[in-house]
Parts: C-alpha cells; sequence; structure tokens
C-alpha cells in the first residue's frame, strides 16, 4: 500500500515513519514535509510543501493513496488559542480535504490525546479543539478516520522529540517507564505500538473501534508471535 505521513520529523511522526518502511506491505512513504528530513530509504518519498493551510497544489502526487498518517502536532503550552487551533484543526483538516478529493475512500489516522473533548463544550482548550478536529474527520464521508488518543508516549528506537523541554521530561521519565506502564498500563504506550497499530487499522476498512485509547493501540501494535 501507498500511505502519506504528516508530521514525519516529529517524535511520533518518526515512529511512525520506521514502522511503515520495516513494514513489507508499504510499497511507499510519502511524507510531506516542511524541510527536507536528511534521510533516504527506497520507500520514501519527500513532497517539501510551504503552506500547511493549502495543500491542493499536491493534489495530483497524493492521488491513489491508500492511507494517511497524521502525526503533526503542537502543545498548546505558551501558544495563543488562535494559533493553536490554526496548527491543530487548520492544518489537519486541510490535509483531509485535498486528500478525500484525491483519494476518496482512504483511511486517515489522526493522533489526537487523552482527554480529548469530543463534546466541544469543556473547560480544557486544547481539549475542545482536539475534539472539534476529531468530529470533523468522522464527518467527512470520503474518508475512513480513526482516532488515536493516546496517553504517555515513550520513544523507541532512537526517536526524538523536538523541544528541548520534552527531550527533558523523556530523559527523567524513560528510565522509569517500565514501572510507569505497570502501574498506569491503561494510560500509556510507545512509538513502535503506536505506528504499528496505525498501520493495523488501514486493513480495517472501518471497522473495529473507530476511537483508541492507549489500551487498544497496545492491542492493535503488539508484536506478531
Amino acid at each position: 500500500m501507498r500511505v502519506v505521513l504528516f508530521g514525519a520529523s516529529g517524535m511520533v511522526g518518526q515512529g511512525v515513519l520506521r514502522e511503515c518502511l520495516l513494514d513489507d506491505r508499504v510499497t511507499e512513504v510519502v511524507a510531506v514535509v516542511r524541510t527536507p528530513l536528511g534521510r533516504s530509504d527506497a520507500k520514501l518519498t519527500e513532497l517539501v510543501h510551504a503552506d500547511f493551510t493549502d495543500f491542493s497544489p499536491l493534489g495530483e502526487q497524493l492521488r491513489g493513496v491508500d492511507a494517511c498518517f497524521f502525526c503533526l502536532g503542537v502543545s498548546s503550552v505558551g501558544m495563543s488559542a488562535e494559533e493553536y487551533r490554526r496548527i491543530t484543526y487548520d492544518f489537519t483538516l486541510a490535509a483531509a480535504r485535498t486528500l478525500a478529493a484525491a483519494s476518496p475512500g482512504l483511511t486517515f489516522t489522526y493522533v489526537s490525546g487523552e482527554g480529548t473533548d469530543s463534546t466541544e463544550h469543556g473547560r480544557v482548550g486544547w481539549a475542545r479543539v482536539k475534539g472539534a478536529t476529531e468530529n470533523a474527520l468522522l464527518a467527512d464521508p470520503d474518508l475512513i478516520a480513526y482516532l488515536f488518543r493516546p496517553g504517555w508516549i515513550q520513544p523507541r528506537n532512537g526517536e526524538r522529540a523536538k523541544t528541548g523541554l520534552y527531550r527533558a521530561a523523556y530523559s527523567v521519565v524513560g528510565p522509569a517507564y517500565p514501572l510507569i506502564a505497570r502501574l498506569a498500563p491503561k494510560h500509556v504506550t510507545t512509538t513502535e505500538h503506536l505506528g504499528r497499530a496505525m498501520l493495523a487499522v488501514v486493513g480495517l476498512r472501518g471497522a473495529g473501534e473507530r476511537v483508541l485509547a492507549s489500551p487498544e493501540i497496545n492491542a492493535l501494535g503488539a508484536p506478531a508471535r
């Protein structure tokens, strides 16, 4: 299958890209990026694009895609409500609209987060915006949307967060992750499990749960025995 990946330079995107390149079912990964990733692979195609509110110029290059893995996201900390919504909602829906027109019926997987507010009326701003984004994706008749709501995501295989604050947090928590996973298994996952789970739902074609928290992610993303 041919897949498109947004957010390949981030920690989650790095993990998803790794799993895609390792999976024999994936013939091509089209990474939409602002700047080149600085890596090469026979399966990897990079589309450098500046305006993430309008992907229509890439429509022809995205035709025939089987799935989209949308891993692009930012923290709301220190960001205005307008800018957070622009990146979280506008960027995602711009990608979804272009893909729905270019490859109707594709599977669109979106990395949201634990605590997302589907009602869009709660107190927490970021959760409302994530909920609005999820709802818009589910409402699009030309997409098969799966919404991933992980809690803590532990990086594996050298993936690194882009911001120094997050890198510091992961360096502190990392050694304790096995204990945390035992104490709070319903709220943690890894980049490996997340990437494998995103690949797994492509074959479901709308079946199964459409909103997946960490337990569902871990079950779908468990290594084959």
